[in-house]
């Protein structure tokens, strides 16, 4: 939206904000409503107006857009968290995937066993006698990987009706 004081409209959010009149070429008018002071201020505060009107100056106009989003994101991170900004956003998104990457690497390996006990449990039962009485499996097959001792096999967790991991 394209601002001008004397039409009746109001400036956009920058030149509210630098309390200077809104030209019909503003190059925050598009990217700074005036309805959403808050976006430049944060903005402004981070990066200094004239920085921002240098980076966009600098830009082509189909990226402007993208580059005032990037900004935005940064400076309101940055006002949440003064030192690490949006790293530390992405810092516990990484530690979230390693966590998750952890569980799921657990659950195939569960898979993985109970599968090999299915197929144990298949081969004893075609040997079994010819009343069809399968004999005793005398140890089932248990995860012996150091880091998934501490996880209950599945079958005696879900009979005991707790959960898969702790």
């Amino acid at each position: 939206m394209l601002a001008k004081m004397g039409s009746g409209m109001s400036p956009c959010a920058a030149c509210k904000l630098l309390r200077r009149r809104c030209a019909r070429d503003c190059v925050f008018a598009p990217y700074f409503p005036p309805d959403e002071p808050q976006k430049f201020a944060n903005v402004h505060k981070v990066f200094g107006a004239a920085n921002v009107n240098k980076m966009l100056q600098d830009l082509p106009v189909h990226q402007r857009g993208d580059a005032v989003s990037s900004m935005v994101y940064e400076a309101d991170a940055r006002v949440r968290d003064p030192v690490y900004g949006c790293v530390s956003a992405i810092s516990s998104l990484q530690q979230q995937i390693a966590l998750l990457q952890n569980q799921l690497a657990v659950a195939n390996a569960e898979i993985v066993c109970m599968r090999m006990q299915q197929a144990a449990s298949n081969a004893v039962s075609l040997k079994s006698s010819p009343q069809g009485t399968p004999p005793e499996m005398s140890s089932p097959l248990q995860p012996r990987s150091p880091e998934l001792q501490h996880y209950k096999p599945a079958t005696k967790a879900l009979e005991k009706g707790e959960a898969l991991w702790t």
